[in-house]
């Protein structure tokens, strides 16, 4: 089969993989029709997440169909087509059972925090992920959700990460009627939490990124206000300026690692690699929320720590949410949002490339050309 494989940072390439096969009882074999490139799969990309190891497949949003199950799977049968949660999940563990996908205790034991991810390091498990014709899926009864039949695969796939991510980075910010909400990031996540956001009654949602295309899909996608850190002295005095000195009631980190915007966190974090990457946006995020306010934070950084105001932490007596996001709690409300044309995550793409083209596809998302929000990628194979 045609899979993506990491040659090493900025080096992926499309090769001959063999067949994956069923390992375990609980398994399935998915034929991939659609996968996409993830921010986060950027971070591999660029060599900032340890122990991402040449041929490694990335990619954990994919939706197929299933080809093969082993005999102790009861919830699908060949043919069913589903949409698969980036978190590998048992199901049974003490944290499967809290609803807490993101930390199964079983799927990445040698772990003590993420649990299993498709496609993310061996950090996350070892395990292969979608960026393929085929991929095996481990718990098969836990994890993959029979698309509806009525849904566009489109969005089916954005569901398997954006939506959810997106949605849980408000659900954690706490927001209340009348809040102010700012999101750091204008990638898909951020532009999805600030979408999402407008579900729990906030006044103002504003979005802060660099790049001035993202910022304006931003505003049309999202509804929100947008600006260009760039632009700013201090994006943190803007942001207290704008709130009659008060700060932001939520922040929302959907950025992480690879934030730009500060020359010492840029060069400790992403050159010298002295921290897990650039602390940029959460030290903004503390920063510009108000006393007794709530940080919200999605964006992915590696162990084993970072530069981060923690005395501010403290002092304001702010509450830090943050997790991977629990796809499989939140899929059954998500799935009513997209058929009751309350979210459009499709709107989201903006380039379909084939699978065989995976090279060019991760330049084109890294380097932000063509105006490129959301890349998907579309194996041969495809129904």
């Amino acid at each position: 089969m045609l899979a993506m494989e990491y040659r090493g940072p900025y080096r992926v390439r499309t090769v001959e993989k063999p067949m994956p096969k069923i390992l375990h009882p609980e398994d399935a074999i998915v034929r991939v029709t659609r996968t996409c490139i993830c921010g986060s799969d950027l971070h591999l990309y660029h060599g900032m997440v340890p122990d991402t190891r040449v041929g490694s497949t990335f990619g954990h949003e994919f939706v197929g169909v299933v080809e093969e199950v082993g005999p102790l799977v009861q919830k699908l049968k060949v043919g069913d087509q589903v949409l698969v949660p980036f978190n590998i999940a048992c199901g049974k563990c003490n944290f499967c059972k809290q609803g807490l996908f993101g930390n199964c205790h079983e799927s990445n034991p040698m772990a003590t925090a993420v649990g299993g991810i498709f496609g993310y390091s061996h950090t996350a498990g070892g395990y292969d992920g979608g960026q393929a014709e085929y991929v095996r899926v481990p718990y098969a009864d836990v994890g993959p959700t029979v698309i509806p039949p009525d849904m566009d695969p489109d969005d089916a796939v954005l569901l398997t990460d954006v939506v959810p991510t997106g949605y849980q980075a408000a659900e954690m910010g706490g927001i209340k009627q009348g809040d102010t909400v700012v999101i750091f990031g204008a990638g898909p996540i951020g532009i999805m939490a600030a979408r999402c956001a407008w579900f729990f009654g906030p006044s103002r949602v504003i979005i802060i990124d660099h790049v001035d295309y993202r910022l304006e899909f931003a505003r049309n996608y999202a509804y929100c206000e947008a600006y260009n850190f760039k632009e700013m002295d201090d994006p943190v005095v803007f942001l207290k300026k704008t709130t009659d000195w008060y700060g932001a009631d939520v922040c929302i980190d959907c950025v992480g690692c690879e934030a730009e915007g500060n020359t010492l966190q840029t060069f400790s974090g992403r050159i010298a690699m002295m921290q897990a990457g650039a602390g940029t946006a959460l030290q903004w995020a503390i920063n510009s929320v108000k006393k007794g306010g709530i940080v919200s934070i999605v964006g992915v950084y590696g162990p084993p720590f970072n530069l981060i105001p923690i005395g501010n932490v403290l002092n304001k007596g702010i509450t830090i949410r943050a997790n991977q996001a629990s796809v499989k709690r939140l899929l059954p409300k998500l799935i009513e949002h997209v058929q009751q044309g309350r979210l459009n995550p499709r709107g989201l793409i903006t380039h379909k490339v084939p699978l065989e083209e995976v090279a060019d596809a991760y330049r084109l998302f890294s380097s932000k050309l063509d105006n490129c929000i959301k890349t998907v990628l579309i194996p041969s194979t495809k129904a």
